[in-house]
C-alpha cells in the first residue's frame, strides 16, 4: 500500500458512518505478512497484465493483491457501504474499475439481504439466510435490512471488460447464481462454500465441470493454503466437501482448466 493509501484507510477506520466495516478494515488491511502470503498465493494464478475479476469485493483486500501483482481489477460489490470504502482506497487506480451491482444469473435486480453489523455475510440467497439461523458458529448474525441492488452477469461482465485469467467469487451462498451467468471456460476461478450451503457448491461444481473445468483443490478458512496441492476431479472434490465436519465452516475451491493448470503435468500425475 502506498502511504496515500494508508492515510485513506486510517480515515475509514475512525468514521464513524463506516462502524460496520471497522473489524474488517482491521483485519483485512495492516499486515504485511498478510499481505505477502495473499500474494504468494495468488501469485500461481495471476501474473502482471492480467485482468482478474473479484466478484463479492467486500473492502477489497483481495483487490490490492491482485493489484500488487500487477494485475487490472474489476470489483464487483452490490453494498453501498463497501463501495464507499472501495472508491476511498482505490481513488487514485485506474487499473481498478468499480461495478456497483451484485453478480447472478441473468442481469435485473435483486434483494440484498443486508446483515449490517457483519456486511461480510450479506448475500442475495433466501436460502442461505435460512441456513445461518440456529447453526452452530452463525449465532447472533442477524440480517437485518432488505435493499434492491442491480444484477450483471459474469458473461456481461466479460463482453464489457475482456476475459479474465481469474475470477474469486465470494459472494455468501449465491456462487452457483453467479456461476449459471458463465457461459465459458477462463483460465482458473475460485469459488467460496460454506458447511451451511454444501449444496450450493455441489451445483457450483457441477456447473463448472459443464463448462470444461477439469481441476480443483480447496483452501479452508482464510488461510491461503491448497489442502492436497494437485488437481482433484470434480467428483472427489464433492466427496471432500461433504465429508467436512460443519465446524470447517468455509473455504474456496479453486478451479482450473487442464491446459491453464499450474504444474500440469505433475498434478495430472498425481491425482
Amino acid at each position: 500500500m502506498t502511504a496515500t493509501t494508508d492515510t485513506r484507510i486510517a480515515a475509514l477506520r475512525i468514521d464513524p458512518v463506516m462502524s460496520p466495516l471497522h473489524r474488517s478494515l482491521d483485519v483485512y488491511y495492516g499486515d504485511p505478512d498478510r499481505d505477502a502470503r495473499m500474494d504468494a498465493f495468488y501469485a500461481r494464478f495471476v501474473t502482471s497484465g492480467d485482468l482478474v475479476f473479484d466478484i463479492g469485493s467486500h473492502v477489497g483486500d483481495h483487490i490490492g493483491s491482485f493489484r500488487r501483482l500487477g494485475a487490472r481489477v474489476v470489483a464487483v460489490e452490490p453494498q453501498p457501504l463497501c463501495l464507499r470504502a472501495l472508491r476511498a482506497i482505490y481513488a487514485d487506480d485506474d487499473q481498478v474499475t468499480l461495478v456497483e451491482a451484485a453478480c447472478g444469473a441473468r442481469t435485473g435486480r435483486t434483494r440484498l439481504h443486508v446483515n449490517s453489523t457483519n456486511p461480510t455475510v450479506s448475500t442475495a440467497s433466501p436460502d442461505f439466510v435460512r441456513a445461518a439461523k440456529g447453526a452452530g458458529g452463525w449465532e447472533g448474525e442477524v440480517w437485518d435490512a432488505d435493499i434492491e441492488v442491480p444484477v450483471v452477469t459474469v458473461d456481461a461482465l466479460i463482453d464489457e471488460h475482456g476475459v479474465p485469467t481469474f475470477a474469486k467469487i465470494d459472494v455468501e451462498g449465491f456462487e452457483d447464481e453467479v456461476l449459471a451467468g458463465l457461459s465459458r471456460s477462463l483460465p482458473a476461478l475460485s469459488f467460496e462454500f460454506t458447511t451451511i450451503a454444501r449444496a450450493v457448491a455441489g451445483r457450483c461444481l457441477d456447473r463448472l465441470t459443464t463448462l470444461g473445468f477439469d481441476g480443483f483443490d480447496v483452501a479452508l478458512g482464510d488461510n491461503k493454503s491448497m489442502t492436497f496441492e494437485r488437481w482433484l476431479p470434480a467428483s472427489d472434490m464433492a466427496a471432500h466437501l461433504r465429508d467436512l465436519p460443519h465446524l470447517a465452516n468455509s473455504g474456496d475451491v479453486y478451479c482450473v482448466t487442464g491446459r491453464h493448470q499450474p504444474g500440469a503435468e505433475a498434478s495430472t500425475a498425481a491425482v
